[in-house]
């Protein structure tokens, strides 16, 4: 049952990302050249993360990432079985979230200013799929590596960590906006690329793979070397 818990809390997390996240994204626009709605969803994303992390994350770590998940896993920080239920529940609550924005966009007939439900793309890197992996694997390294350091069992930022987080996530997205859209997170691109290509509105899901693995390699990168660099402190006492 405590499980179950989790997975419900990982679900609505991942939904209220995609919701909020990529839904002011909708609205607003990601154009870098003007600037406002670019920041404003850079923030979006950030802060639901630091307002979902004081919601869930006391039930489930409020991961609502399976990039996130896979560098907890490697960092034996969960079970195996956790963790595909996380991811499943992630992916799931993507796709929910992507639905209500469908839902709320289609039949109120509101302009997507992303023009696919705020699913990454690689026109920012000039449709270049080794430059958009880079990017995702980069900024995805980053975003998993300070979760592992601020949620450490030796860190003491306390009541902190969810701001730290939220900050980070906030800061990533500065600079992918432009470039990928920004990911780090396989489950809220994974989700508007299917509803988007269900309801016709684009074809993004050609290069969703590049989304998928991206953060997933950053996150590994991220736990290996935390786990090195942890260990070094370790030695050095």
């Amino acid at each position: 049952m405590d499980s179950m818990k989790k997975y419900v809390a990982e679900f609505i997390g991942t939904m209220v990302l995609v919701i909020l996240g990529c839904g002011t994204a909708m609205l607003v626009g990601c154009d870098a050249v003007n600037g406002g709605g670019y920041i404003l969803t850079a923030l979006a994303f950030g802060l639901v993360i630091v307002g979902m992390a004081y919601c869930v994350g006391n039930i489930s770590g409020c991961h609502i990432n399976p990039a996130v998940s896979l560098g907890v896993l490697i960092s034996s920080g969960m079970s195996v079985t956790d963790f595909v239920g996380y991811v499943i529940s992630q992916c799931l609550g993507a796709f929910a979230g992507a639905g209500v924005l469908a839902a709320i966009f289609e039949l109120g007939n509101v302009k997507d200013m992303t023009g696919g439900f705020g699913s990454n793309g690689l026109g920012g890197v000039n449709d270049s799929a080794v430059a958009g992996l880079l990017v995702e694997v980069v900024l995805t390294f980053i975003f998993v590596l300070t979760i592992l350091g601020v949620t450490s069992k030796k860190a003491n930022h306390g009541s902190f960590a969810g701001v730290v987080i939220g900050f980070t996530l906030t800061l990533v997205h500065i600079l992918g906006i432009g470039l990928t859209g920004t990911s780090v997170n396989p489950a809220r691109s994974i989700g508007p690329a299917i509803v988007a290509a269900i309801t016709g509105n684009s074809d993004p899901v050609s290069c969703v793979w590049v989304f998928i693995v991206g953060p997933l390699v950053g996150a590994a990168l991220a736990a290996v070397t935390y786990k090195f660099l942890e260990g070094a402190g370790e030695e050095k006492k």
